[in-house]
């Protein structure tokens, strides 16, 4: 395929159009309802038509591509669950409104949402969505993809789904299917949230748990890291959330302001889509004759990452549990070299201990007692 442009919708801070100019890609027109997101992408694709709500969108201008990461507030496990009724998740019927207004449709459809989509009320979005791209002749396939396995310590399970008009869209995606990485064993540093210690802890061996948008305390949600050789507790600094995405440390900084602190970039980083994941896929989307990778298939939907489908195709999912590349790219956190950890502040600390001792979670005593050690207790709190 040739390196036409592309209309990126939902587009957040850039994630897919870095991607795809990483594979040479421009990207002519991007459109975000959030003002912020947009004084960022303004700061960064200078040459792009930058737009608001898709809502207002009456047309889409031609393009090869059309990309987008739709909300996820209401797929997320983290979020509503209300699923293709709630509002925000329910925006992805724009892509296709846009598409039947369209005088030429673009070649390549590509979208990403979270990887619980595929769970919740049976992966009815999924399903809508694929559904909805076979019915304007488009073959599809799906994927999750884990931000790991693309070099970033940053453990963030995505489902992309390519639409394509011509190609084979498994082509694109199945390349590492068959090849599921070895579990981490005797990790140098744990991640975990410590806004949350109620219902979960985020625990992430080697890397940080997703980045979030938010956190239920209503406060930015920065991940924090023990080390287990040091004890030390420390949360990443905003640069190097942002690079643990693959931008560039200082990337969102047009989303400062004097109010606002990072709070907004915390935010923003939190909804982003991984650039080295984007890039991985543009750059399989441009090579002329990709190979579709031989991998056990059903007709019956099994728990899986993959599948593929379209017009007049049975539905077939994949067993193989493959999330990234045929190639192994995971890097440990201290390999990845963070630049900006600040210990975690003791109140914050405190805070989390106390609720993670009083839930009914499995207890690890030894980061537990780090814990107490990290907030200077004698002892724990009692559970």
């Amino acid at each position: 395929m040739g390196a036409e442009a592309a209309v990126s919708l939902f587009s957040g801070i850039g994630g897919f159009e870095l991607g795809l100019a990483h594979a040479g890609i421009a990207t002519t027109l991007i459109c975000d309802k959030d003002p912020v997101a947009r004084a960022v992408l303004a700061a960064r694709f200078p040459d792009a038509a930058i737009v608001g709500d898709v809502a207002d969108l009456r047309a889409l201008p031609e393009c090869t591509y059309l990309v987008g990461g739709w909300p996820c507030q209401d797929l997320s496990q983290a979020g509503r669950m209300a699923g293709m009724a709630g509002h925000q998740s329910g925006l992805v019927s724009h892509v296709f409104r846009l598409l039947d207004g369209a005088a030429r449709k673009p070649r390549v459809i590509l979208l990403e949402n979270v990887a619980f989509a595929l769970s919740l009320k049976g992966g009815e979005a999924v399903r809508h969505v694929t559904e909805q791209l076979a019915k304007r002749g488009y073959r599809w396939a799906y994927r999750v993809l884990d931000s790991r396995e693309f070099g970033l310590p940053h453990r963030r399970r995505r489902v992309f789904i390519c639409g394509m008009l011509d190609g084979d869209p498994a082509a694109v995606l199945f390349d590492g299917l068959d090849r599921e990485s070895s579990p981490t064993l005797n990790p140098a540093d744990i991640g975990f949230y410590w806004t949350e210690g109620n219902r979960g802890v985020g625990w992430t061996p080697d890397a940080v748990p997703p980045l979030k948008g938010g956190s239920g305390l209503h406060i930015p949600s920065p991940p924090a890291i023990w080390n287990l050789d040091t004890g030390h507790i420390t949360v990443p600094s905003i640069e190097d959330a942002e690079r643990l995405h693959g931008f560039a440390p200082g990337w969102t900084e047009a989303a400062r302001g004097p109010n606002r602190g990072d709070r907004e970039r915390w935010r923003l980083v939190g909804n982003a889509v991984s650039v080295p994941v984007t890039r991985w896929i543009a750059e399989r989307l441009t090579l002329d004759t990709p190979t579709t990778p031989e991998v056990e298939m059903a007709t019956h939907r099994t728990r899986h990452v993959a599948a593929r489908g379209g017009p007049n195709e049975p539905t077939l999912y994949a067993t193989s549990r493959g999330e990234g590349p045929s190639d192994e790219r995971r890097t440990p956190i201290a390999a990845f070299g963070l630049t900006g950890e600040t210990p975690l502040s003791r109140r914050a600390a405190e805070g989390f201990l106390r609720r993670y001792m009083r839930s009914k979670l499995k207890k690890n005593l030894a980061f537990a007692n780090a814990l107490a050690r990290h907030c200077e207790l004698d002892k724990l709190p009692d559970a």
